[in-house]
C-alpha cells in the first residue's frame, strides 16, 4: 500500500519570524499568540499539554534535536466574556537558533505529538513549504493545511527525501531480504554488487526512452533493499547486545552507531555513480570514470576520456564532465575546479527544491544542474526552464563525441 504524507502528519501550521518574535529584549514570554491556524493545528480551544519535538535544520546537514513539551492555554482563562489563546514553549536550543526570517513550522503527528521545526536554510526552507503545499502563501502570519483534506500527497522519491532529512525513515519494503542473503550472506556487499543487483531485481524496461525514470527506480529499489538489510543485521547486532564482561560496552556501541551512519552516507554516493554508469554504458557513450585531470583531480565522468582531455589538440568544446553527488548543500564548488578545460561543468544531484539563489548561484559559475526530470516540479518554474535532465545530458554528450 503507497504511503501518503497523512500516514505522518495530521496539520500543519508555518510562518516567517519577525525580528520581534526572536528578539530577546522585546519578546522573553516564550509564547506565540494563538492564531486561527495555530487553533486548527492544536484542535481549537482547548487547553492541553503537547509532547513536542523540537528540530532545527541547518546549512551542510546540521541538526539539533530536542524533545520538550508545549502548552496551549487560554490566558484569559477567568475573564467571562474574553480568551486569549497562546502557545508555550520553554527555553531550548532549538529556539535560540531563530532570527528573523527563519521559517518556523508545526506539524502534529498523528499520535498527538508537535514537531517545531526551524531552519533559516533557504533550500531546505523551499523543501519544507513544497512538502506541505504552502510554498505560495504569504507567511507573515501563521498558514496552516489539514493533510487530509487539503495537503496530502502519495510519497515519491523527492516527499521522501524531505521526510527523511526530518528523521522520518521511508516505510518500503520490496521483500528481497532472502534473495539478498543467499547472494551476499548476512553481511553488507560490495555497494557496485549491490547496486546491481537492485538493477536486476528492478529490471531497465523503458531504459532507452526513460533514463530518469529509471534512475531513480534503481535508486528506490536499491534503497528499500539496502534498508532491509540493515535492519536485518541491526536487529542481530542488538540482540547480542553491547557489554563487555559485566560492564557496558559504551564505546561499542557508539562506535557500532556511528558506522550505520557512515555506512549510509557513503553508500548513497556510490550508489548513484554505480547506476548513472550503468545509464551510460548503456547507451554506448565513451566517457571515463574518476579520470585524473590536473592537480589530480577526479571529476566522476570525462567524456570521451583521459587521452582527449590531455591532448591539446583535442577540441575543449567537445570535453564534458559530469559531477554527481546525491545532496549538494555547498559542496557543488568542488565540481568547478575539477577539469579546468571545460569551462561549462555539469553536476547530477537527487536532492529536490534546491533555493533559487543558489542555482543562481551556479549558472554564474558557469555550472549546469542536472537533475532527473521526475524531480523538476520541487522547483519553481524559473528554474525548470534552466535545469537539465539525464536525459537532456546524455544527448548533449551524443551530440558532441557520438556513442561508442
Amino acid at each position: 500500500m503507497t504511503k501518503r504524507l497523512s500516514n505522518y502528519f495530521s496539520a500543519v501550521a508555518a510562518k516567517v519570524l519577525s525580528a520581534v518574535e526572536v528578539d530577546t529584549q522585546k519578546s522573553n514570554q516564550h509564547e506565540f499568540n494563538g492564531s486561527v491556524a495555530l487553533k486548527a493545528v492544536l484542535g481549537g480551544e482547548k487547553a492541553e499539554r503537547f509532547p513536542s519535538r523540537f528540530l532545527w535544520l541547518g546549512s551542510d546537514e546540521e541538526v539539533i534535536d530536542e524533545l520538550h513539551w508545549l502548552t496551549w492555554y487560554d490566558a484569559r482563562e477567568r475573564h467571562p466574556t474574553r480568551s486569549e489563546w497562546r502557545l508555550y514553549f520553554p527555553s531550548n536550543a532549538v529556539m535560540e537558533r531563530a532570527t528573523p526570517d527563519s521559517l518556523l513550522l508545526f506539524a502534529r503527528r498523528p499520535s498527538g505529538e508537535v514537531w517545531c521545526v526551524l531552519t533559516d536554510d533557504q533550500t531546505v526552507k523551499h523543501q519544507l513549504l513544497w512538502l506541505f503545499d504552502l510554498e505560495d502563501q504569504n507567511l507573515g502570519s501563521f498558514r496552516e493545511k489539514d493533510i487530509p483534506a487539503a495537503g496530502d500527497r502519495s510519497l515519491g522519491f523527492a516527499e521522501n527525501w524531505i521526510l527523511e532529512a526530518l528523521g522520518i525513515e521511508p516505510d518500503v519494503s520490496t521483500n528481497d531480504l532472502d534473495i539478498i542473503l543467499d547472494r551476499f550472506g548476512p553481511t553488507f556487499p560490495k555497494t557496485a554488487e549491490f547496486s546491481a543487483l537492485a538493477r536486476e531485481l528492478q529490471g531497465a524496461e523503458g531504459l532507452i526512452e526513460e533514463s530518469d525514470a529509471t534512475l531513480l527506480a534503481w535508486l528506490q529499489r536499491e534503497e528499500a533493499m539496502f534498508r532491509e538489510l540493515e535492519k536485518h543485521l541491526i536487529s542481530e547486532r542488538l540482540q547480542k547486545g553491547f557489554t563487555s564482561g559485566r560492564d557496558v560496552d559504551v564505546d561499542g556501541f557508539i562506535s557500532f552507531s556511528l558506522g550505520v551512519q557512515n555506512r549510509r552516507k557513503s553508500r548513497a554516493g556510490h550508489s548513484l555513480e554505480n547506476h548513472v554508469n550503468a545509464i551510460f554504458q548503456s547507451k554506448g557513450l565513451v566517457y571515463e570514470r574518476g579520470a585524473r585531470t590536473e592537480n589530480q583531480k577526479r571529476p566522476d565522468f570525462l567524456f570521451p576520456g583521459t587521452g582527449a582531455y590531455h591532448d591539446p589538440a583535442f577540441p575543449a568544446s567537445r570535453l564534458l564532465m559530469l559531477g554527481a553527488k546525491s545532496s549538494c548543500k555547498d559542496r557543488w564548488r568542488q565540481v568547478l575546479s575539477e577539469a579546468s578545460r571545460i569551462d561549462r561543468k555539469h553536476l547530477l544531484t537527487l536532492e529536490p527544491g534546491i533555493s533559487r539563489n543558489q542555482t543562481d548561484e551556479m549558472a554564474a559559475s558557469n555550472l549546469q544542474l542536472v537533475v532527473p526530470r521526475p524531480l523538476f516540479a520541487t522547483y519553481d518554474s524559473n528554474q525548470q526552464k534552466w535545469l537539465s535532465s539525464l536525459t537532456d545530458f546524455i544527448d548533449e554528450v551524443i551530440v558532441a563525441n557520438g556513442a561508442r
